[in-house]
């Protein structure tokens, strides 16, 4: 048993969080695995905040790797060659020198497995070249590399240096025979803060080492905003939002300066998708404002797949499991389903990944043109999907 990091006691684990306690969670781009826990890199703005993990600096272990495996493929919302998987995004960093052998003992279990499901792997540290022959062994499963880049050199916001991650994916990227893929993760776009055009310039110049590029902005929760303003940061927006903050004229300058690349994206799942040359796993062709940069080529393969499912197909898949056998179909159009009844987020993605098609849930209706999005920096917060 790989022994790499602290594995703590059932008594320590007791004492955690609740949520922290949760190894396996769905979260928007995949089921995610973290029985690993802890970072020193020091992001302020890291999702650990809002788990009650912020203080935990250096990673310890929940779980055995082989256990953590069988906690997942036997987790009721695993579907085999179906459910997206993301590995350490939560609470780690995948590539930390201790961190790093349970990544590839999790990665070498599951394709030992002879599964096929996407896996998603987001990482801002250091890689090399024995990373690259330890993923090029892997035979079944789809491995992306998400490069999380940024831009932000004010240390007291980011204090591992970006150029880390940008020299990452370049020599990732570079060899022309790879079983995995690579995506530039570029976020979080703060306003006033990586956004200039030099910013946006050298994100350009760096997206063409990548497979294929999403942008994206930042969650900004009222754990996150309270640590700012005990510390003196300068904070980026007066208002919290629950769904990531992209301003409307920020997004237009950053389609300006891409006007000419052929692999941007605004979703995780698209670049994903077109990264390995499938169809959006989440189904988002059905909301045509967020396709409208996309490659012809992945418009023609997300089209051909996209299959609007009756009412009948959608409660035929929410019957295995019982926090979704009680939920309504409000509406079905060519855009998504939307349901009523589901108590957590959760069973909505299970339902989605199932259906490779948008369900949304009617209480956090998406708006138009900022799908996901929050409504902070958009001019128009009335027009839904």
């Amino acid at each position: 048993m790989i022994t790499s990091v602290q594995l703590l006691t059932k008594d320590q684990i007791a004492r955690l969080p609740v949520r922290v306690q949760e190894v396996v969670e769905y979260r928007k781009s995949g089921l995610s695995l973290n029985h690993i826990q802890g970072c020193p890199l020091g992001c302020v703005y890291c999702i650990r905040h809002t788990y009650g993990l912020w203080d935990e600096n250096q990673p310890r272990a929940l779980m055995s790797d082989a256990h953590a495996v069988e906690e997942l493929v036997n987790h009721r919302y695993f579907q085999p060659h179906v459910t997206p998987i993301q590995l350490f995004n939560r609470a780690t960093e995948p590539f930390l020198p201790k961190v790093r052998p349970h990544t590839f003992a999790v990665l070498e279990d599951l394709d030992a497995r002879d599964l096929t499901n996407h896996v998603l792997v987001i990482t801002r540290h250091q890689l090399s070249e024995y990373d690259i022959d330890r993923l090029n062994q892997l035979h079944h499963l789809k491995v992306t590399l998400l490069f999380t880049y940024s831009g932000i050199d004010n240390q007291k916001i980011e204090p591992y240096p970006s150029h880390v991650v940008a020299d990452s994916l370049k020599l990732m990227s570079a060899p022309e025979l790879r079983k995995y893929r690579t995506v530039l993760y570029w976020r979080p776009l703060v306003p006033g803060l990586n956004d200039t055009d030099e910013h946006l310039a050298a994100a350009r110049e760096l997206s063409k080492h990548a497979d294929a590029t999403v942008f994206t902005g930042l969650f900004y929760r009222d754990q996150i905003a309270q640590y700012y303003k005990a510390n003196g940061l300068p904070e980026p927006y007066q208002d919290t939002a629950r769904r990531k903050i992209v301003p409307e004229t920020l997004e237009h300058r950053v389609l300006e300066a891409f006007s000419h690349s052929a692999a941007l994206f605004r979703k995780t799942s698209c670049a994903v998708s077109y990264a390995h040359g499938l169809p959006d796993y989440n189904g988002h062709i059905g909301i045509r404002e967020l396709c409208d940069i996309c490659p012809l080529s992945q418009l023609e393969i997300c089209t051909n797949a996209h299959r609007v499912p009756t009412v009948e197909q959608l409660h035929q898949i929410a019957s295995v499991l019982p926090e979704t056998r009680s939920v309504k179909v409000v509406e079905i159009s060519p855009r998504a389903a939307v349901v009523s009844g589901l108590e957590t987020e959760q069973p909505r993605y299970f339902l989605q990944h199932a259906l490779g098609f948008q369900v949304h849930d009617e209480r956090h209706p998406h708006h138009a043109n900022r799908h996901g999005r929050a409504e902070l920096g958009w001019k128009d917060t009335t027009t839904d999907d």
